[in-house]
């Protein structure tokens, strides 16, 4: 394959014949064709993904396709989606060493990704649904949050480098219109796409989407998502874009990266893990699930611990670029006055968080896209009764952002819902 050669979708019968003569593939699955493997794994919303297996090994080719896959070519979307994903990929290995699989080869015009094959790990989403509690999630989502999201900001880089990569990622415009629409707009009318559990959910659904005060916050959000060129996000951090085992946790699928506000990646993972607690209800077939509640609520806790202290560590160490310079605080001795710097940056992330992760929890369930977590409930009106105790929990979060002060008072607000007209 050229670079020259037309588009063209791989299907599980085409990819051998044409990725065949791939150098940077054969050397890890072989060159005997004939003993290649090819299956077809990608159940997201809009790329190709195929596991390639051969004599030495196996890799995952993963290709964008010309329309989003969820709906169908009535929506088109561009290509170079791809080349975005490719160069977060590249930039989060560099900034937050081992987070991300390898990559082994990047096609623009064909729009694809070899990379590294994650095995035995799972979607982090499945697991949390079977009820697994992994012990390293905290620990490693808050450490690749802050040093990706640090990293790649006025605060450690030089200004040339990260207005040139401003510059680069301010052409994601489609897939920014997606977040800029789905999450933040579309949730709070009767957007075409839109779907809930109906008729449970159509009372809640209608009086979140007369509450002045929310949609009003919801705009502010939009407004702070669209202007606030902070740093680079993974832009879609959740847990469908986490791989893991008991001992490693990669992020995946960073298609959606641009430059916004920090908060934004921060929030939108934590509200999947509130999900998943709101969810467990629906998935105690097997036995109570009052452990993995706990676990849920810990791992936030946890995950936003490791956060703020990574975070300080590099506002103290790798303070480099334009902003909060050390020679306006520490080198004039002055060190209390970077701290108390750092405490307003934390505040200020934190505030916002809680608003973005309010926003994901309702989109989520009125939306086009939905969790599994919820998805997967067999039963409606169980189903229903946990995506309201969560849509109630957005809402609160949200609107009150300001006034939450730890943690600990978002925690106890979730297990108060939870515990509300229990079945």
């Amino acid at each position: 394959m050229t670079g020259k050669t037309p588009f063209e979708a791989l299907s599980v019968e085409t990819l051998a014949t044409r990725l065949g003569s791939n150098e940077a593939l054969t050397q890890r699955i072989g060159e005997d064709t004939s003993r290649w493997k090819v299956r077809e794994v990608g159940d997201g919303n809009l790329n190709l993904v195929f596991i390639v297996e051969g004599g030495k090994g196996a890799a995952v080719v993963k290709q964008a396709l010309p329309y989003v896959r969820l709906v169908g070519d009535s929506w088109p979307l561009p290509l170079k989606r791809s080349f975005f994903e490719y160069h977060a990929l590249t930039r989060q290995e560099a900034r937050a060493p081992g987070s991300v699989p390898a990559i082994y080869h990047f096609d623009e015009t064909q729009a694809l990704i070899i990379m590294e094959y994650l095995s035995p790990h799972i979607i982090l989403r499945r697991a949390l649904i079977e009820g697994r509690q992994l012990p390293n999630i905290a620990r490693d989502i808050g450490l690749f949050m802050a040093r990706t999201l640090f990293r790649g900001s006025d605060f450690s880089m030089v200004t040339k480098d990260r207005k040139a990569d401003l510059a680069l990622f301010a052409d994601n415009v489609e897939l920014c219109d997606i977040t800029e629409n789905l999450v933040f707009s579309d949730p709070y009318f009767d957007a075409k796409m839109n779907r809930h559990t109906s008729p449970q959910l159509d009372a809640p659904v209608a009086e979140l989407r007369a509450d002045r005060d929310l949609k009003v916050e919801a705009q502010r959000l939009k407004h702070l998502f669209a202007a606030n060129a902070e740093t680079l996000l993974h832009g879609d951090l959740h847990s469908g874009s986490i791989m893991v085992t008991d001992r490693e946790t990669r992020m995946i699928d960073p298609e959606f990266a641009f430059y916004g506000p920090m908060a934004f990646d921060v929030g939108m993972l934590l509200a999947n893990f509130w999900m998943a607690f709101f969810s467990q209800r629906g998935h105690e077939q097997n036995g109570k699930r009052d452990a993995m509640r706990a676990y849920l609520l810990d791992v936030t806790a946890q995950t936003w611990s490791v956060f703020r202290t990574e975070f300080s560590h590099l506002w103290r160490t790798e303070r480099n670029g334009m902003l909060y310079q050390k020679s306006l605080f520490e080198d004039q001795g002055d060190r209390l006055g970077a701290e108390q710097a750092l405490d307003h940056v934390l505040h200020q992330i934190w505030d916002d968080l809680l608003g973005f992760a309010g926003i994901e929890v309702h989109r989520r369930i009125l939306g086009l896209a939905h969790n599994a977590d919820f998805e997967t409930i067999a039963d409606e009106d169980l189903r229903a009764t946990c995506e309201a105790r969560a849509l109630k929990f957005g809402r609160h979060i949200a609107v009150n952002r300001r006034h939450i002060h730890s943690i600990d008072e978002v925690n106890n607000l979730a297990a108060l819902i939870e515990q509300e007209n229990r079945i």
